[in-house]
């Protein structure tokens, strides 16, 4: 069967996450999760944070936080990288509690106009990876419709930022070059590895979703440029954490 045909709503799931993972009296609505160890690092080095619960995978522990910033209270986790694992995570903070959910991390950029560290706020995302199949019928978008609010915030935030069609793939180094200037032409301007598959939960399970990226790698040249992609300066994790906490407290 052709993973175009994947999506499935006539029958319940075999299990859910729910069977395993137990809710949690009073977790807060608001949940930030970032892709980047530095990053999540210094959310928590500013706050004070709280350890809720743990989601154990049978590689690695992922504690989930709560702390408080200008009297609102959030849930925080560091997530990991992939479409199918950080869906899979996502379900488990849903059972958990969470309802409204803040993802934001690096992407490349597939037009040299995206300079390294630039804002980009997707307002949909090309699935070109596995589990968004499972959650929607088969489409070449999950759109992003929360895009417009986030975008406002920012604006009110004064922080320089575009909006764009983010291209999401399961294989990082099968990003040829004619695919790329196929999603190109239908109006990507960065690629990542997640979005589409989060933003297909959000959309089954019925809880809010806002994604932010920053531009890392460039893949707009006839060379692959790594540019700060191995190594973000401590300032600009330091930024890109206290934007993060920011836009939650508004959303």
């Amino acid at each position: 069967m052709p993973i175009n045909e994947s999506f499935d709503d006539s029958s319940p799931e075999v299990f859910r996450a729910s069977q395993l993972i137990e809710p949690i009296v009073d977790f807060p609505e608001i949940v930030i999760a970032t892709y980047s160890r530095k990053v999540f690092a210094a959310i928590l080095a500013h706050h004070d944070p709280v350890e809720l619960g743990e989601i154990n995978t049978s590689a690695l522990t992922i504690p989930v936080y709560e702390f408080s910033s200008n009297g609102k209270r959030f849930a925080t986790y560091l997530s990991t990288i992939g479409g199918a694992a950080s869906a899979a995570i996502m379900e488990e903070v849903i059972a958990m509690g969470g309802r409204s959910f803040l993802f934001f991390g690096s992407c490349g950029a597939l037009n040299d106009a995206v300079p390294s560290g630039e804002i980009a706020v997707p307002t949909a995302a090309w699935r070109d990876e596995g589990a968004s199949y499972h959650y929607l019928p088969a489409a070449d978008l999950v759109d992003v419709p929360t895009w417009q609010k986030l975008s406002a915030i920012l604006q009110e935030l004064a922080v320089p930022h575009h909006t764009t069609i983010t291209w999401t793939t399961d294989a990082i180094y099968r990003e040829t070059r004619a695919t790329m200037e196929k999603r190109i032409a239908a109006g990507c301007d960065v690629v990542e590895m997640e979005c589409a598959s989060t933003a297909a939960v959000a959309a089954f399970r019925n809880v809010a979703f806002y994604q932010f990226l920053y531009g890392a790698d460039s893949l707009a040249g006839d060379e692959w440029d790594p540019r700060n992609l191995a190594e973000h300066a401590h300032d600009q994790n330091t930024a890109m954490a206290d934007l993060a906490v920011a836009i939650a407290g508004r959303l």
